[in-house]
């Protein structure tokens, strides 16, 4: 009997890490004694906020397009995405000589819209709950002559994410729990790779709003689940099913999925802005509120979390996390 080998290996996201290194920021890890002891154990956040372009996507999206031969990058890249893979790919493309187009959903944040938009590249719209971007950014990319390179259904870009954990246990040590924000897959699959790989006995938790729990159903069902584009603060997070590429690597290494609310979400964001001193967007704060709400369990001894991102403008800050009535 023949087994498929799985799309990326923990040599893939160590490949990645020697590419990215100059390129990517090695973001900090962040320890507070408050959060050690509201959770009963010792945490370790991974700050991917203060990543270039303020979220963990760039180390994909680099990794990707920085693979590109001369004659792809004279074409162009495209892509899909609510925000931080667009600025990912976008500023990847600057730092490349190249160009991007990005198709982005109209309701995508401002601030992120604006940040793609200040790298240079072109944003083509859709309707994000009746249009379909991935056929409108093939149909692009196969009229424009350029090369796409998908949010996470890819292997260089779920290896490049993986270098955010590679890094994290690297400064940090063995850890017994891993948390990480699930949206397409693409970090999940990257970082459960390096966990697994480096630390035999660790648990591997992703993370979910309760409205767009499209993984936690399809590793329940065993196969990929469609739910309808969820309405939740997480825009990161509002998707309908799982990649493909990266549901087969999440059925085999991640070992459950824990859901939040947005009022929970919404607290997260606060902690981490009055106690932590750092700013979260809502799918990033999805890890802190798993473990603030105690939706983890009983809490193992050393528990790493990937901060995914801090891309949130003052505005819709305020709005979301202004005092509750």
């Amino acid at each position: 009997m023949t087994t498929t080998p799985p799309p990326i290996t923990l040599d893939d996201v160590r490949d990645a890490a020697a590419r990215l290194k100059g390129v990517a920021h090695r973001t900090p890890v962040l320890r507070s004694r408050t959060l050690d002891a509201l959770v009963g154990a010792e945490v370790l956040l991974k700050c991917e906020n203060f990543q270039r372009v303020g979220a963990f996507k760039f180390r994909g999206a680099y990794n990707a397009a920085s693979r590109l031969t001369p004659e792809q990058l004279a074409r162009g890249i495209a892509t899909y995405s609510s925000g931080n893979h667009a600025q990912a790919v976008a500023l990847a493309a600057r730092e490349l000589g190249t160009t991007a187009v990005i198709v982005m959903p109209e309701d995508a944040p401002r601030s992120k819209r604006a940040a793609t938009e200040g790298y240079g590249a072109e944003i083509v719209t859709y309707d994000r709950y009746t249009g379909d971007r991935v056929a409108i950014a093939e149909a692009l990319a196969a009229e424009r002559g350029l090369t796409l390179i998908p949010p996470y259904e890819h292997p260089h870009v779920m290896a490049g994410q993986g270098t955010a954990a590679l890094e994290l246990i690297e400064e940090a040590g063995e850890l017994d729990l891993l948390l990480a924000p699930v949206g397409g897959g693409g970090l999940i699959a990257g970082s459960a790779t390096v966990a697994k790989g480096l630390c035999p006995d660790i648990r591997v938790t992703g993370v979910e709003p309760e409205a767009g729990d499209d993984t936690r159903r399809s590793l329940e069902a065993g196969r990929r689940v469609e739910i309808p584009v969820p309405h939740t603060i997480a825009d990161g997070q509002a998707l309908h099913t799982p990649g493909e590429l990266t549901f087969s690597v999440n059925r085999r290494l991640v070992d459950a999925i824990a859901l939040v609310s947005d009022d929970e979400i919404r607290a997260a964001m606060r902690f981490a802005f009055e106690r932590l001193k750092i700013v979260v967007e809502p799918s990033g704060a999805t890890p802190l509120a798993a473990l603030l709400t105690g939706r983890i369990g009983p809490p193992p001894r050393r528990i790493g979390v990937i901060v995914s991102g801090g891309n949130i403008d003052t505005g819709r800050f305020a709005e979301l996390c202004g005092d509750p009535v």
